[in-house]
């Protein structure tokens, strides 16, 4: 009778002559046939342009999201009132400093931050204390969202022409 440990021990040595004589016949493949070389970089250049589409796709997906999120915000309204914007703020603030913790709620955090920015008189300053003290990643996604809300005023002179001596 054979014993469990030689079954294995002849087992794995089989593999291992296996994925050797593989490896010998892919290398030798490799070096002299030109067909085979050409093969394999035309399979490398088709994943990387899978991946570059794969990228893309998922970018677009993103700012999808994002565009719906924002449109959602609007569709809700903001306060009027200057003691509602003023709690609204607040809360808003908090909202996207919890979720800024968690990596997963990138888009929920920039939401927050999006909203207290739209209640706020001078949009201009608080992107500026944003960029201080705001992670990147959530940075980035609100961004987005002040780019796609043409609304926004972010230089509060309300559709003003600067004034000339200001600059």
């Amino acid at each position: 009778m054979v014993q469990t440990s030689t079954v294995a021990t002849i087992s794995v040595a089989a593999v291992a002559t296996g994925l050797l004589g593989y490896a010998v016949y892919f290398d030798v493949q490799r070096r002299r046939n030109s067909e085979f070389r050409r093969e394999l970089r035309r399979q490398a250049r088709r994943q990387a342009r899978a991946e570059k589409e794969e990228a893309n796709a998922a970018g677009a997906s993103r700012r999808q999201d994002i565009h719906a999120a924002v449109d959602a915000a609007q569709d809700e309204g903001f306060p009027s009132g200057v003691n509602e914007r003023e709690g609204y703020f607040m809360e808003h603030v908090q909202i996207g400093e919890d979720l800024a913790k968690d990596p997963a709620k990138t888009t929920d955090a920039a939401l927050a931050f999006y909203k207290a920015l739209k209640v706020y008189p001078t949009p201009g300053d608080l992107i500026q204390i944003y960029d201080k003290t705001v992670d990147k990643r959530v940075l980035d996604v609100l961004a987005e969202m002040i780019a796609y809300d043409k609304a926004l005023d972010i230089d509060g002179l309300g559709g003003m022409p600067p004034h000339p001596g200001l600059d």
